[in-house]
This record gives structure tokens, sequence and C-alpha cells, in this order.
């Protein structure tokens, strides 16, 4: 008898350890980011600021008394290389919560996978297919293509603009801008009067825009794209003496990294932008004001350096899965993935995010903002 009560009791101590030990877990971030390549200075940022964060989270006491762990990967800019770190990330690190795909390429690579794996997966690239039709284990931070079109063509409209050259890049995020931007134009009264395409590699655009200069009637150039590809655009559109035609950018470019490569050509070119660009420009009483304005300190003191909207992106998938995982109560991914789903009033860099089983994003127009570029810097446009 008293050998039977040795042997419960061991029994016992050996699952209170293990149920101890299950507790005392980290709780795996896996990430997969552009950190090199092309998107470099989208997912530099991007990476930087998990790491800063999950640093700050942890020496505030971790989530639900475990510490973060961030196991990242870069794809260099390559989608193959997004599928096969993800696949690892799933089989051999083993993480709770995956945040990444830096591109929209990247992105459609991994998605399949996490699908098949059940893994709550949030994006941090633009294009709307992504999130539209709704994928069960994928989220997103930025806004959309469809968006950035809608927000640039209703600035357009209220210019006067109705006839305007398209140029858009070859990249998956180029191509979704592009299908969109050609889906809502008529709805604002636009007109697409030409329509050209660059490799997101090409060092000269002065063919395409030339093209688009000598269209009859064009009023505007909007150009789609992300990474260096749009500041090309930019310098070869100075070069070409453009200025007469209004220039436009997607949210692709918002950085003041853009600003820097394009150089005075970017003097005048109008985008939408996420809050954290102008968070000092922000009214006192706005809701996003202490957030971008709190991130913007900590990634300059930090890094000594401004930080990106690409940043941003990544803290709001950082701080969604933490808030995610502390409803849930624990990293089962079923219930981090319906507390995702259920997320409302939860305010980020980048919006306030009120997402849904019909909507993996939850961001509205109100969510982007237009700025111009004005002696150098960035202007709110009211």
């Amino acid at each position: 008898m008293f050998t039977n009560f040795l042997k419960k009791s061991a029994i016992a101590a050996a699952m209170l350890l293990a149920a101890g030990s299950a507790l005392a877990q980290n709780i795996k971030i896996g990430s997969v980011l552009s950190v090199s390549g092309p998107a470099a200075f989208l997912g530099d940022p991007e990476l930087k600021t998990l790491q800063m964060y999950v640093e700050k989270i942890n020496a505030e006491g971790g989530v639900l008394g475990r510490k973060l762990e961030l196991v990242h990967y870069d794809d260099g800019s390559d989608a193959a290389k997004a599928n096969g770190f993800t696949k690892r990330l799933i089989e051999s690190d083993k993480v709770d919560v995956l945040i990444g795909g830096t591109t929209t390429g990247a992105t459609m690579a991994m998605a399949p996978l996490v699908d098949k794996a059940g893994l709550p997966f949030i994006s941090l690239a633009g294009a709307v297919v992504i999130i539209d039709p709704v994928k069960k284990w994928v989220f997103k931070t930025p806004h959309t293509d469809r968006m950035a079109a809608e927000k640039v063509f209703e600035d357009m409209k209220k210019r006067g603009i109705a006839k305007v050259g398209l140029l858009s890049e070859t990249s998956g995020f180029g191509a979704s801008g592009r299908k969109e931007s050609q889906a809502v134009a008529s709805k604002y009264g636009i007109t697409l009067v030409a329509d050209e395409t660059y490799g997101p590699k090409d060092t000269d655009v002065t063919a395409q825009l030339t093209r688009i200069k000598n269209t009859a009637g064009v009023q505007a150039v909007f150009v789609f794209g992300l990474g260096q590809g749009p500041a090309v655009v930019t310098k070869n559109y100075g070069q070409l003496a453009m200025t007469a035609l209004p220039m436009y950018q997607s949210h692709g470019v918002a950085s003041d990294e853009y600003i820097k490569l394009s150089g005075k050509a970017a003097e005048g070119v109008r985008l939408p932008t996420p809050s954290l660009l102008i968070g000092q420009m922000l009214p006192a009483g706005d809701a996003q004001k202490a957030i971008v304005t709190g991130y913007d300190k900590a990634y300059r003191d930090r890094y000594k350096v401004e930080p990106s909207t690409f940043g941003g992106y990544a803290l709001d998938a950082l701080n969604l899965s933490v808030d995610a995982i502390k409803r849930a109560g624990g990293t089962d991914k079923e219930k981090v993935r319906s507390a995702l789903e259920l997320t409302k009033g939860f305010v980020g860099t980048t919006g306030v995010f009120n997402m849904s089983a019909a909507d993996h994003m939850g961001l509205d127009l109100s969510a982007f903002r237009m700025v111009e570029v004005k002696n150098g810097d960035w202007q709110l446009l009211k």
C-alpha cells in the first residue's frame, strides 16, 4: 500500500513538473522577412522592430508568465526561400504564431503551408489577395492595394484629374495593385489612358514614362510598386522633366528612405500612408498619436535612424498576436486564431483594427492619411 502511495505521488509530481515545464516554455514567434535583397528596406526595419519589442515585452514579464522567443529567417526577397523557411518554422521550430511575408509574393508562398498546418499567420504585405477571399489562418496588418488605389483616386478627383497613366511593378504587390486600380478607377470617374509596367530590378524606366508622357490627355502618373523600383521611377520622372504631370505613389513607398533614394525628383509626389509617417502632425486627441509617437521615439533611440511604416506593420502584427494569446489564455492555435478574428477597437500604428470572420485585416479608408513631399519632407494633406 505504501509502495502504491509512493508510485502515485511520483506520478503526480511528474505531472506537476510537466505542467510547470509547459507553462514555462517560451512562446515562439516565427518570422520570415526580406532583410536582404530588393525588399530589404522593408524587411530590415520589420526585423529590428520585432527584436526590439520582443525584448521589451520580455523585460516587462513576458506574456502570461512566459517569455517570447523570436525565431526568424531572411528570405532574401525570394518567395521560394520564404516557402522553405516556413516549412522549417512549422516542422522543426514548431512556432506558435507566424509573422512575416514582407512581400506579397513571399506571403502567398507561405499561405498554403500555414493553412495546412493550422498556424495563425499575420502577413506584413499589402495585396488584397492575401485576405480576399478570406483564408482561415491568414491575417494582415498593412492596408490593401485596393484601399491605396481608392485613396489616391479620391484625391485625384478632388483635384479634377480624370485621365491617368498607370505604371506598375510586375511583382506580386505591383501586379495586384494594377488589377485593383483598374477595378476601382471608374468608381471615381478616372480613366486609365496608359498602362505600363516595369520589373522590380529594372534600373531605368524612361521608355515607359516617355510613353505615358506622350499619351494624349494624360493628367497624372500613378506608380504602384515597392522597394527601390519606385525611387528609380521617380528619378527618371525628374530627368524627363515631367513635373507638369502630378505623380502619385502607393503606400508601398511610405518611408523616409523613398525620399532619400528619389532626391529632389520626389518633390510634390503624393501618396497614402499610415499615421506613423506623420505622427507628430496628428492632433492631440487622435487615437493613434500615442502609439505612433512612442514607437517613433523608441526606434530612434535604439537604432539612431527614423522608423518606417513597414516596421510599424511588424509592431502591429506582434501586438495583435500578444493580445490574441492573452485573450485565448495560451497558445492553442485555434483559440489564438479565433481571438485574432474577434479583434475589435485595437489601436495600432497602421490604424484601428476591427476584424471579423469576413475581414482578416479590419481597417477602412480612414486608416490612410494623404501626404505630399514638401521641401524634402512629408506634409499632411487636409
